[in-house]
């Protein structure tokens, strides 16, 4: 049974679940930012029956829900080394003790008087640690190490991930549930009402002239962008016939610089594609929309996703997608794209003109599926799935 706390005000059916919030403090969130802000929204819009604690190093951002009686911010003074020292300290410091704690975070709290929930995202960093800042490198190895092997429960993102799980820490599988990602709302909102000339504003706001190629996400070596840039360069020189002219075509990189990035740019300089490569840094969740709609395709070609975030966002609003044959990806595309060989330059090439070449009905026909495709997630699903697994960890059913 629960641990029921009426001195403390809760009632008898009731469950006090903190949440770790260090991730929603961040204005442009990306990655693992976005799924923490997205479970948080929607845990409060579906769950008014027991009590939440989302601890803060600052005050909420705008966007986050109001507070009420049994939803509350507790912003911490101290929060150095958060999930190693400031979190669990005021976790122990706390008189009424949540029944279970959340870290959507991919890092738990080192120590919890409260059985712990972790969300892992992806484990690229055991594939190629070659791509990470070796203080990054460690924290990734060894905090995440920890946090799966005290967490009551893991939460994967994807099938591909939780059997890195269970392949890198010798995790159970019964241990793991497979709780997929959605899609913004906001984005399938803004769709219906973003026209041609809203389009086109977005454009001129971000210097993009003509037809273009779109990826979105962090700047970071594991995107693969340089490769695309050298695909992008091999498609220009090969032209092409049909409608969408190849030859004044733009590849728009969309996102803010993550780290490891100087070899992208110095890319885009070597092949002379300064004119035709345009970074816009990040863009806002108001912007993306009409940015998806006006491209021809979106490109995620990377070398490993635990979900891959904007391939679904594409999809779902109408907007053909390439992607890597690897990792969640194929997981996630289904039958709704065109899959490539990641380190292959000319098939990264071959998969972008095979979409630009599409007769309007073949367009038409993996639209259509892609839509399709993106019905099967929701955030309000994945909130479900959490909210079952919180409970069954609150109620020692583990």
């Amino acid at each position: 049974m629960y641990r029921f706390r009426i001195k403390c005000g809760m009632t008898k059916n009731k469950m006090l679940i903190g949440i770790d919030g260090f991730e929603v403090s961040i204005s442009q969130r990306v990655g693992v930012g976005r799924l923490a802000v997205e479970i948080i929204k929607n845990l409060e819009k579906i769950d008014r029956e027991n009590e939440y604690r989302i601890y803060l190093p600052q005050p909420p951002q705008p966007d986050l829900p109001d507070e009420r009686k049994h939803w509350q911010y507790k912003v911490l003074p101290f929060h150095r080394l958060w999930s190693q020292l400031s979190l669990p300290l005021f976790l122990f410091l706390d008189q009424a003790k949540p029944d279970v704690f959340l870290s959507p975070t991919h890092y738990a709290p080192r120590f919890s008087p409260s059985p712990r929930v972790v969300f892992i995202l992806d484990l690229s960093f055991l594939y190629f640690p070659e791509m990470f800042k070796k203080t990054d490198l460690y924290k990734l190895k060894n905090w995440t190490k920890y946090s799966v092997i005290k967490a009551k429960r893991v939460i994967a993102i994807s099938r591909s991930t939780r059997d890195d799980i269970i392949r890198y820490y010798q995790t159970p599988k019964e241990k793991i549930v497979v709780t997929y990602p959605g899609v913004d709302k906001k984005i399938a909102t803004l769709k219906k009402l973003k026209s041609m000339d809203d389009t086109e504003k977005i454009k001129k706001k971000y210097k993009i002239d003509g037809d273009y190629i779109l990826y979105v996400g962090t700047l970071q070596p594991r995107k693969n962008l340089v490769r695309l840039i050298e695909a992008f360069k091999k498609l220009k020189a090969q032209n092409s016939k049909r409608k969408t002219t190849i030859k004044n075509l733009k590849l728009v990189i969309a996102g803010k610089k993550g780290w490891m990035y100087e070899e992208i740019f110095e890319k885009v300089k070597e092949l002379k594609l300064e004119n035709q490569v345009i970074f816009t840094g990040y863009v806002s969740d108001r912007d993306l929309p009409a940015l998806y709609q006006g491209s021809q395709c979106l490109v995620l070609v990377s070398l490993y996703e635990g979900f891959g975030l904007p391939v679904l966002e594409a999809m779902s609003l109408g907007v053909p997608v390439v992607a890597s044959n690897v990792s969640s990806l194929p997981e996630i595309v289904g039958e709704a794209g065109v899959l490539v060989d990641q380190e292959s330059v000319e098939d990264i090439a071959q998969g972008i003109k095979k979409v630009l070449s599409f007769s309007l009905g073949e367009r038409k026909k993996i639209i259509e599926k892609g839509l399709e495709q993106a019905k099967k997630f929701s955030w309000e699903k994945c909130a479900k799935e959490t909210l079952k697994v919180l409970m069954e960890v609150a109620n020692k059913n583990v």
